[in-house]
C-alpha cells in the first residue's frame, strides 16, 4: 500500500512536469532580464564584488527557503523561521561567550533551531493547531526568548573565529601591495554560498530520491489518501518542519557571524522573503508541489531585486511593495495552474 501511495503522489507529481518546468523556465528568464536591466543602468551591478554581495545576501534567504520549501509542500507554512533564526544565532553567541568553541556553540544553535521545528511539529499533528496558528504563536515564542536572553542588547566581542563562517572564503588570494596593506587579487568564494550549495543538493536529494521526500509530496497532495496507504503522515510532517527549524538555525549562525555579533532583534521579516522564495519558485500554497531549484531561483530573485533597487537609490519602502507586487504575481500564477 505504502508502495502504492508513492506510485500515486509521484504520478500527481510528475503529471505536470511541463507546467513545473515552464514555471521554473519562466522564472529563471525573470531573473535574466532583472539582471540585465540593472546592468543596463549600472555597470557596477555585474561587477566582481557586487556578485559575491548578491551571493552572500541571498545565502540566507536560500537556507530558510529550502526548509520553507519542504513545509509548503507538505501543504504547511511556517511563519516562525525569522524569529527562530534569531533565537538560534543569540544561543549560538551567548555559547561562544560562556566559552565553548565556536564549532559546537554552532552546532547548539542549530539544535535550538531544530527543536523549534519539533515542537512546531507536535503541535501541528498532536494538537491539531493550524501550522499558520501554531508557527505564528513560536513566531512570538522564539523572538521573546532571543530578548529576553539578551536583554535586547547584541551579544557583542565573540572573537575573529566566529566570523569565518560568515566572511570567509575558499580559495582568496590576497598579496602585500607596495605600499604595505594588503591587496586582494582575487575574493575567492564564500563560505555561505558553499554552505547554501551544498544544503541545496542534499535537500533536493531527499526529496527527489529518498523515501522520506516522496512521503512529503504524498502527504501534500492528499493527505488523507497519503494516510489510508500506510504513509506516516504526522512523522512526515514532524520531519519537514524540524528540517525547517534546523535550517533557520543555520541561517542564524551564517548571518550572525557576518556581523560578528549575535542580534536578537534579526530576521525580522525573513519568514515573507522565504516565502517568496518558495512560491517565486513554484511551490504551491496547496501543496504537493515544489522543488529546491526553484526556490533557489526564487531566492536569487529577490537578491538582484533588493540590490539593484539599491543600487539605484530606491527606498527600503518600495523595495517592499516591488517584491509585495511580485509575490502576489507568483501566488496567481500558481492558482491558474491549480484551476487548470
Amino acid at each position: 500500500m505504502v508502495e502504492f501511495t508513492e506510485r500515486k503522489a509521484s504520478a500527481r507529481w510528475k503529471l505536470r512536469p511541463s507546467a513545473g518546468l515552464f514555471h521554473r523556465m519562466s522564472a529563471f528568464l525573470t531573473l535574466i532580464l532583472l539582471v540585465a536591466a540593472f546592468s543596463f543602468g549600472n555597470a557596477a551591478f555585474l561587477s566582481v564584488n557586487n556578485g559575491l554581495t548578491i551571493l552572500l545576501q541571498t545565502s540566507v534567504i536560500g537556507l530558510l527557503g529550502i526548509g520553507m520549501t519542504m513545509v509548503i509542500i507538505t501543504g504547511g507554512i511556517d511563519l516562525s523561521v525569522g524569529s527562530v533564526l534569531a533565537l538560534s544565532g543569540t544561543v549560538t553567541g551567548l555559547a561562544v561567550k560562556a566559552g565553548l568553541p565556536v564549532l559546537p556553540a554552532m552546532a547548539v544553535g542549530v539544535l535550538v533551531g531544530a527543536a523549534c521545528g519539533l515542537f512546531n511539529g507536535f503541535v501541528i499533528t498532536k494538537m491539531r493547531i493550524t501550522p499558520f496558528v501554531a508557527t505564528l504563536g513560536m513566531m512570538l515564542i522564539a523572538r521573546g526568548l532571543a530578548l529576553q536572553l539578551t536583554g535586547a542588547a547584541p551579544i557583542s566581542q565573540l572573537g575573529d573565529a566566529f566570523g569565518v563562517l560568515g566572511n570567509g572564503a575558499l580559495f582568496r588570494v590576497v598579496e602585500m601591495g607596495a605600499n604595505g596593506f594588503p591587496k586582494v587579487i582575487f575574493p575567492g568564494i564564500p563560505y555561505p554560498v558553499i554552505l547554501l550549495a551544498v544544503v541545496a543538493l542534499a535537500a533536493a536529494y531527499l526529496l527527489r530520491r529518498r523515501q522520506t521526500g516522496r512521503h512529503i509530496y504524498a502527504t501534500g497532495s492528499n493527505e488523507e489518501a497519503a494516510r489510508l496507504s500506510g504513509v506516516r503522515v504526522h512523522r512526515t510532517k514532524i520531519i519537514a518542519y524540524t528540517l525547517s527549524g534546523a535550517l533557520a538555525g543555520v541561517a542564524g549562525n551564517v548571518l550572525m557571524s557576518r556581523l560578528i555579533t549575535a542580534q536578537p532583534s534579526e530576521g525580522v521579516m525573513y519568514e515573507l522573503d522565504a516565502i517568496a522564495a518558495a512560491v517565486i519558485g513554484g511551490a504551491s500554497l496547496m501543496g504537493g508541489v515544489g522543488n529546491v531549484s526553484g526556490t533557489m531561483i526564487g531566492a536569487f530573485i529577490i537578491g538582484v531585486l533588493r540590490n539593484g533597487l539599491n543600487m539605484a537609490g530606491t527606498s527600503a519602502f518600495i523595495q517592499q511593495i516591488v517584491i509585495g507586487f511580485v509575490v502576489i504575481g507568483a501566488v496567481y500564477v500558481d492558482q491558474i495552474r491549480n484551476r487548470r
